[in-house]
C-alpha cells in the first residue's frame, strides 16, 4: 500500500473520529432515524439531478447504500441517542475493520498474510484496553447498538469494493439516494411525526445552530470528503490492508471528545491509542523477502457464485 494512501486513510480516520462529535451535537436536536434520512437526503438530491451514474451495477449500490448508509448509520445514531459516548462510540464501531477482513476473506477470498494477522491483532487488542477501561460508561443497549452498525460498515465495504466504480466519489454520491426514503419512514413510524417537525421548524433557531453545523459537517466533511477518498482507496488496496486504518478513528474521535466536550481520556485509551497505531501500521506495511519480488493473484470480479444476489 503506498505512503500517499496509507496518509489519505490517516487523513479519513481523523475526519471520522470529529464526525462523532459533530453527530452529538445534531441528536442533541433531531431525532436519530430522521437525522440519519435527512443527513443523505440533503446529498440525494443534488446527486440525482447533476452527478453522473459512477458506472456500477445496480446490486452494489444497493448493497452499499443498505450497509453503510442504512445499517451502520441507523445502529450508530441510535446506540448514540440511547447514551453512547461519542468516544466510546469511535472505539466500538471499528469492529468495523475485523468484520471486514472477515467478511473478504470468505466473499472475496482476499488472502491474508501472518503479518497482516498478527497487526489486526495488535490493534484490537489496543481497542480491548481501552474498551476494558470504559466498558462501564456505557449501558449494554447502546453498545450492541454501534456493534450492529460496524457490521454494517464491514458489508457496506465489500459491496463498495467489488462495484469498482469509474467514480468512487460518484458511488459514494449515489449511494445517498438509497438511504432517505426507508428511514424517514422509520422515522415517522417510530419517532413520530410531531418529533420530525419540531426540529425540523426549529433547524434555524439559535438553539440549533450547533446541530445545523454538525449535520452540514457530517454531510460535507464525513460523507463527501471522508467517504469519497475511503473508497478510492477501497477500489485500489486490498480491504484487508486499508480496514484497519478505520481502528485509528477511536484516537481521533477520544481527542476531538476530549477537546470540544470535555471527554477527558485516562491512562488507559493513550495506551490503548498506541498499541492501536502500532497495529495499524503493522497490518498495513508491505513486508516482502529481500531479492523477491511477490505479485499477489488477481482478486475475483465478483462475488463466488453462492454468494451472488
Amino acid at each position: 500500500m503506498p505512503t500517499r494512501d496509507r496518509l489519505l486513510a490517516v487523513l479519513v480516520a481523523v475526519l471520522w473520529g470529529v464526525n462523532f462529535v459533530a453527530i452529538h451535537f445534531s441528536l442533541e436536536h433531531y431525532p436519530p432515524f430522521f437525522l440519519v434520512g435527512l443527513r443523505f437526503l440533503v446529498l440525494a438530491i443534488p446527486t440525482v439531478l447533476f452527478v453522473k451514474w459512477p458506472g456500477v451495477k445496480v446490486r452494489w449500490l444497493l448493497g452499499y447504500g443498505l450497509g453503510f448508509g442504512i445499517l451502520q448509520f441507523a445502529f450508530l445514531y441510535a446506540g448514540m441517542a440511547a447514551g453512547m459516548p461519542p468516544g466510546l462510540a469511535s472505539l466500538v464501531l471499528q469492529a468495523s475493520a475485523p468484520f471486514t477482513v472477515v467478511l473478504a476473506a470468505v466473499w472475496l477470498r482476499e488472502r491474508l498474510t501472518l503479518v497482516q494477522g498478527i497487526g489486526i491483532l495488535v490493534a484490537v487488542a489496543g481497542l480491548g484496553i481501552i474498551a476494558a477501561d470504559r466498558a462501564q460508561v456505557s449501558a449494554l443497549l447502546p453498545v450492541i447498538l454501534t456493534l450492529c452498525g460496524a457490521l454494517g460498515w464491514a458489508f457496506g465495504n465489500i459491496c463498495s469494493r467489488q462495484a469498482q466504480p469509474t467514480s468512487p466519489l460518484g458511488l459514494t454520491l449515489w449511494m445517498s439516494v438509497v438511504p432517505p426514503i426507508p428511514l424517514i419512514a422509520l422515522s415517522l413510524v417510530i419517532e413520530g411525526p410531531d418529533a420530525v417537525w419540531t426540529s425540523l421548524a426549529t433547524t434555524f433557531t439559535p438553539e440549533a445552530l450547533p446541530a445545523l453545523l454538525g449535520l452540514v459537517y457530517t454531510v460535507v466533511m464525513g460523507t463527501i470528503v471522508g467517504s469519497g477518498i475511503w473508497v478510492t482507496l477501497m477500489k485500489r488496496n486490498p480491504s484487508s490492508k486499508v480496514a484497519p486504518f478505520s481502528m485509528l478513528v477511536p484516537v481521533a474521535g477520544f481527542t476531538s471528545a476530549w477537546l470540544l466536550l470535555g471527554e477527558i481520556p485516562g491512562p488507559a485509551d493513550l495506551l490503548g491509542g498506541a498499541v492501536v497505531v502500532a497495529g495499524v501500521l503493522l497490518a498495513t506495511l508491505t513486508w516482502r523477502p529481500r531479492g523477491r519480488a511477490s505479485n499477489p493473484p488477481p482478486l475475483p470480479s465478483s462475488l463466488p457464485a453462492a454468494s451472488s444476489t
